[in-house]
């Protein structure tokens, strides 16, 4: 940490021994467990997610639960945050696995070339940091920007393991990672450097991590993250 930055976080009370800066690309992966073709999404985007650089989250759709397999992963808001992308992004409509990098480059998630060429690409970040006090997490925007953004809070479960009884994916046994628990808009910055404090009390008991999404309005590109382990 720069003695800049220090400061700055010092005169306005907000440095603490748990904060830690990152700027990392966002990889999404829309994906579900009723789905024969996403495993190999699924794999990669646990090998994403081990990566320094690189927050990794597993959205698990809704609309295969429907299909002979009901995933107790699913989502209504995975479903409803996929199709902000598809409208977007100007896609003919939602698909399993679908990759979106950095909120504005939509892939095919088992295309790992086309997938590692997205991610390595050079983007800019806003830089962000978090730290946990008690039931609290403090979210501290760093720099100033010219724009408002949406703020996303996401709350994620690192690693998973089930065995599948029914649908495409019938008899096999499954390993997710950074599995999406619960995702909701905080509120707006309004481009200036802050704090903003968000409650994890009710965040669903299996998350074990959460990340902090700042994107542009209308479910635009991201323009910066960051990512917590809470246990």
């Amino acid at each position: 940490m720069s003695i800049i930055i220090r400061a700055w976080l010092a005169l306005l009370g907000l440095v603490g021994s748990a904060v830690a800066f990152a700027q990392p690309v966002v990889v999404e992966l829309f994906t579900s467990q009723g789905c024969s073709s996403c495993p190999p999404a699924d794999v990669l985007i646990g090998e994403l997610a081990r990566r320094p650089g690189v927050i990794a989250l597993a959205y698990h759709v809704d609309y295969w639960d429907d299909r002979g397999w009901q995933d107790r992963f699913s989502l209504p808001e995975a479903t409803l945050r996929q199709r902000g992308y598809v409208r977007r992004l100007e896609k003919s409509g939602a698909f399993t696995p679908q990759i979106v990098v950095s909120g504005d480059t939509s892939l095919v998630g088992s295309n790992r070339t086309a997938v590692e060429k997205a991610v390595a690409g050079d983007r800019d970040a806003l830089r962000m940091s978090l730290s946990k006090e008690g039931n609290s997490l403090y979210i501290y925007f760093l720099e100033a920007w010219r724009e408002s953004m949406d703020v996303f809070l996401v709350s994620y479960l690192k690693e998973a393991t089930d065995r599948i009884d029914g649908g495409e994916n019938a008899h096999r046994t499954l390993k997710h990672f950074n599995v999406v628990r619960s995702f909701k808009k905080l509120g707006t910055w309004n481009g200036k450097p802050q704090r903003m404090v968000a409650p994890l009390a009710e965040l669903p008991r299996d998350a074990s991590a959460v990340a902090v999404i700042l994107q542009r309005k209308n479910q635009g590109a991201v323009a910066g993250a960051a990512s917590f382990t809470l246990h």
